[in-house]
Formats: structure tokens, C-alpha cells, sequence
């Protein structure tokens, strides 16, 4: 038995006791774990995934989730999600992942009811640790977490993946386009899609766990540290890239890849 049997046992039973799930998919690493497990443990008929489309989900990302479902044999459909009509969410203030998990549920809802289920996140037991209002939002509207529930954290999601032979397992993390957004930044169509064109561009060249961050006409690029010395050998390719994208600065920078690292400004 591995050191991560038990939980996943655990994940079975949470998964057991709510019967039929609708899980919200973007495809990483988590959601596509539990919609596997969900699968697995409930079956084709009751386990449904739904991956929320909207101008901050990279178009990558949405034909994922449709190649995933298809190798796996998972249910799947797309939802429309309108967050971007909410002033609130555009004004980008430190409860943004609020509104965007509130449309979020307003779009799942309704499939939830259809589908007489519960609508399921795939929320780790590390996530609780940072700033993340969206689990509120979710919460609030009975969302439930399983992996939470059954004390898993990333790293053991990771590692069960892995042994269950899932592609998604070293996954690099995905959040949606408007993480990339400074706080107090206004959320825009434009924005959104030059920071999705310049990630894209830059995943071609053959880079895969990124984020270019957002500063007006400059691009701060975070890449993991190891990746440093490919981006200078790559420097012209790179530049060229993210220039096309809209950018007229691309900076490096040094601290490397930090999930979530604008979340800082929130404690200063």
C-alpha cells in the first residue's frame, strides 16, 4: 500500500457518500484527478465533468479538458460562465476569485440540479493555506471539496496520479488568465488575450510551466529557475514572441515561478 492508499480511499468513500457529482474541470492536475476518481468510484452515469468557458480560460486549456475526457471515458460538457459582466469582477480587487467562483456556480447549478448531483471542486488541502475567496463563493453556494475532505494535498495528488498512470500527474498548474492581472488592474477581453497569446507562443517554443505577468506595455515572465539558462539561450525567440503578443518590455523575472504570487500585494 502506498503513502498515499489510505486518503485516496477516503477520496472513494466522500465520493460514495454524495452519490452523483457534477466536477467543476479545468483540467489540471486536481479536477482532473477527481474526475477520474469520480468515474472510477461512481461510474460514467453518475459523475458528469463541466469545464467553464470564458474569455479567462486559455483555449489550450478548454481542448484539454475535451482530449482528457475523451482518453478517460469521463462525461463532459462546456458551460458558459459571464464573469466578465460583473463590474466587481472587472475591477479586479482582492475578491476577484469571489465573483469568478459565484458565475462559476451560477453556471453549474442548474447542470447540478439536471443532473440530481453535487457540484464538486477540485480544491487540495494546500490551497486552504492562501488567499483564495473563490472556495468561500463555492462553499457558500454547497460546493463540496473532496480532496479536502479526504486529506489530500497536492503532492499527494501528484503522486497518486502518477501511480495510477494519469498524463495530468506532473501537470504544471494552470489558474485562469486573470491571475496574471495585478490586483487593481482592470480584467479586459484585450488583457486577458495578450497574456493567453504570449503564454501560448511561449509554450511552442517549449516552455511549459510559465506565467507572464501583466504590467501594462511590459511582461515579467516567471519560469522555474532551472528554466533561466533556455530563456537566455532562447532570448530572441522569446522576445519576439511576447512583442507579438502586445508587449513592448519582456522582463525575467529572477525569484522565478511562484503560484500565486500576487497575492502578496494583499499582505503588504
Amino acid at each position: 500500500m502506498t503513502a498515499v492508499a489510505p486518503a485516496t480511499e477516503q477520496l472513494g468513500a466522500v465520493l460514495r457518500s454524495l452519490d452523483r457529482v457534477v466536477v467543476a474541470f479545468s483540467g489540471g492536475a486536481d479536477s482532473a484527478f477527481l474526475a477520474w476518481t469520480a468515474h472510477r468510484t461512481l461510474g460514467a452515469d453518475r459523475c458528469l465533468a463541466v469545464t467553464a468557458v470564458s474569455p479567462s480560460l486559455a483555449g489550450d486549456e478548454e481542448q484539454d479538458c475535451r482530449v482528457l475526457t475523451a482518453e478517460w471515458g469521463i462525461r463532459w460538457e462546456t458551460a458558459a460562465t459571464d464573469e466578465m459582466a460583473s463590474a466587481a469582477y472587472r475591477r479586479n480587487d482582492g475578491d476577484r476569485c469571489f465573483h469568478c467562483k459565484d458565475a462559476l456556480m451560477d453556471a453549474l447549478a442548474p447542470i447540478a440540479e439536471r443532473e440530481g448531483a453535487t457540484v464538486v471542486l477540485g480544491v487540495n488541502v494546500d490551497d486552504l493555506g492562501d488567499h483564495r475567496p473563490g472556495q468561500q463563493a463555492a462553499a457558500e453556494r454547497g460546493a463540496r471539496f473532496p480532496l479536502v475532505e479526504a486529506g489530500l494535498t497536492k503532492a499527494d495528488v501528484r503522486a497518486a496520479s502518477r501511480a495510477a498512470g494519469l498524463r495530468t500527474w506532473d501537470k504544471p498548474a494552470a489558474a485562469c488568465l486573470a491571475s496574471r492581472i495585478p490586483y487593481g488592474t482592470p480584467v479586459t477581453i484585450g488583457v486577458l488575450k495578450s497574456v493567453e497569446d504570449a503564454e501560448h507562443a511561449l509554450r511552442a517554443l517549449g516552455f511549459g510551466a510559465l506565467r507572464v505577468r501583466h504590467y501594462g506595455d511590459l511582461a515579467r515572465l516567471e519560469v522555474p529557475v532551472a528554466d533561466f539558462d533556455r530563456v537566455l539561450e532562447a532570448r530572441d525567440d522569446v522576445v519576439q514572441a511576447v512583442h507579438a503578443a502586445g508587449y513592448r518590455y519582456v522582463t525575467l523575472d529572477l525569484e522565478g515561478l511562484r503560484s500565486g504570487n500576487l497575492n502578496a500585494a494583499l499582505r503588504d
